[in-house]
């Protein structure tokens, strides 16, 4: 059983930076692809960033140049480093991974002020 556990999140100024990180602490299950979602309020969830288990990425759009997506990949751990937040980014980012079937953790908030 993989269980997804977030952290990181917080309250930031515009223009500053935050680390989200996620780990899987109880399987020995092999995570091919993880990613990032997040969920203003609001609005539907979306896909932030995702890296495959060959270390493919892929950002959406609006984050692109400002956040990068990296894996561990000994300790199914993800991380997501956020650069030049803006207020927009406000919600609470979930993380995401695929093994055999998808998995998600609890969500972090991440508060981005003006």
């Amino acid at each position: 059983q993989v269980q997804l556990v977030e952290s990181g999140g917080g309250l930031v100024q515009a223009g500053g930076s935050l680390r989200l990180s996620c780990a899987d602490s109880k399987s020995i299950l092999s995570i091919n692809a993880m990613g990032w979602y997040r969920q203003a309020p609001g609005k539907q969830r979306e896909l932030v960033a995702i890296i495959t288990g060959g270390g493919s990425t892929n950002y959406v759009d609006s984050v692109k140049g400002r956040f990068t997506i990296s894996r561990l990949y000994a300790k199914n751990t993800v991380y997501l480093q956020m650069n030049s937040l803006k207020p927009e980014d406000t919600a609470v980012y979930y993380c995401w991974g695929n093994a055999g079937m998808e998995y998600w953790g609890k969500g972090t908030l991440v508060t981005v002020s003006s």
